[in-house]
């Protein structure tokens, strides 16, 4: 491991950790030692954290971190690269990054793949930073990559107001697609509105399938960006164009779905999804370079930003899970671990 010039490092730091899953409330602050590197890795002083559901079923002991990876909670930080890996080369040290991490990212210091960061540009907050890498990744490789969505179609997104939900509505408006979301409550409904959504649909209200049809015309839309599944999927179909792409990112709804396959059939729909944690270094390396050419200079030159919701200190995660459970979020909830 290379530290930057003068640098001293401790050998522990304060983390978010829990002695066994439950409620938000088992989350407390602890001393851990700092991560050991690997090759490749690089360490980030951590400023800020982003909170996901992964995180808060992780938490739960639904969610068992893959192999080799950090037990920390935390999938995406921001912050500055002080060591390096003996692979990794040596001018990333002193530099501001977004990275992508299978874990670890509620800590003051954090260890990343170097392939896996972005650069924050000049004029970025490393809040916002922060709130990038893990929606970013999913919405790009699920909604472009796996959906194949193009400019031109239109993509129905559930949960239009959560982190993934409001990434997927500015990526998919930046690319010309019309984007069609549900949500839980009214103002949910005008949030998404403002944030680019061309209809807002109150599932607690209105027949979603229903006013998907009305809006397309009967078309139907060419591509279902799914976080519920359960009963869901059956419905989605039903909203769906020929040839369309329905996309399972979550089971929030349920892991186990009752469908009918002739429809696929006669439809010639696909179905797929993805979960991004387990992928490979060298999927997620690739993955990073595709976004780093098409997607982050959205961001860098501030044509879009993430939706930020609220940020806490890093000493009151289990505020920040409750909010994230109790659904009372729109956009990205953030921790606050160094700041900057």
């Amino acid at each position: 491991m290379v530290a930057g010039s003068g640098a001293s490092l401790p050998e522990s730091m304060t983390a978010v950790v829990f002695d066994s899953p439950g409620a938000p409330d088992v989350l407390k602050a602890g001393t851990v030692p700092l991560p050991r590197l690997r090759p490749d890795d690089v360490l980030i002083k951590v400023a800020y954290a982003g909170v996901n559901r992964p995180d808060c079923l992780q938490r739960a002991g639904a969610y068992p971190p893959p192999p080799g990876a950090s037990p920390l909670l935390g999938l995406e930080v921001s912050g500055e690269v002080v060591a390096v890996g003996s692979e990794v080369p040596r001018e990333l040290v002193g530099q501001y990054v977004a990275a992508l991490t299978p874990g670890g990212g509620y800590a003051e210091y954090c260890a990343a793949h170097w392939q896996h960061c972005l650069p924050v540009p000049e004029g970025m907050l490393l809040a916002e930073a922060a709130a990038l890498p893990e929606t970013l990744f999913t919405v790009w490789h699920n909604l472009f990559e796996r959906g194949l969505a193009r400019d031109g179609e239109s993509v129905l997104i559930h949960g239009g107001t959560s982190g993934i939900g409001t990434m997927a509505i500015m990526l998919a408006k930046a690319f010309g697609m019309d984007v069609i979301v549900t949500c839980g409550d009214a103002a949910k409904c005008s949030a998404a509105t403002r944030i680019g959504a061309d209809l807002a649909i109150n599932y607690r209200e209105e027949d979603f399938v229903e006013a998907v049809m009305a809006h397309t015309g009967g078309k139907g839309v060419n591509v279902v960006l799914d976080m519920v599944s359960g009963d869901y999927v059956a419905r989605n179909l039903k909203c769906m164009a020929e040839d369309g792409r329905h996309v399972t990112i979550a089971v929030l709804g349920g892991a186990k779905a009752d469908i009918n396959m002739a429809v696929v059939m006669m439809r010639r729909l696909t179905l797929t999804g993805s979960t991004l944690r387990p992928r490979t270094d060298a999927f997620k390396a690739a993955l990073a370079d595709e976004i780093a050419d098409n997607a982050w200079p959205l961001f860098a030159d501030g044509e879009l930003s993430p939706v930020m919701d609220m940020t806490f200190p890093l000493a009151e995660a289990a505020a920040a899970h409750a909010r994230m459970e109790a659904g009372e979020h729109i956009g990205k909830i953030v921790l606050e671990v160094a700041g900057g």
